[in-house]
């Protein structure tokens, strides 16, 4: 991870933001939530991994995205390469409405949380 404190009041960051878009079927939506919270702990403490959200759009609750922050693209895809992930991503698809899709960002900046 690349960051510092910048005269400006905000960390000067360049790490990856990680978006990934999901529809799931009306009727599995719950089940859903059920495995994210049985496995963000274990996510959200992976090597690397630096903050996981879960996302739900206020007009379409079946569309869900996660939002995590890793401090490499290395790191990222160590867990895409992980047993975790092989466990979790195979759960998650079968559950999906449409495709999902997937973004990484590069994190210029970002203002500390909590303060």
């Amino acid at each position: 991870m690349a960051c510092s404190l910048a005269d400006l009041g905000f960390y000067l960051c360049f790490m990856i933001a990680r978006i990934v878009n999901m529809h799931f079927k009306p009727e599995c939506l719950e089940e859903f939530l059920d495995l994210f919270q049985k496995y963000s702990n274990q996510i959200s403490h992976f090597p690397g991994c630096r903050m996981l959200n879960l996302i739900q759009h206020q007009e379409h609750p079946g569309s869900v995205s996660t939002y995590s922050i890793w401090e490499s693209e290395d790191d990222l895809n160590n867990y895409r390469n992980s047993t975790l992930f092989k466990t979790v991503w195979p759960a998650t698809k079968v559950l999906f409405q449409k495709s999902a899709s997937a973004t990484s960002h590069q994190v210029l900046f970002a203002e500390p949380l909590f303060q």
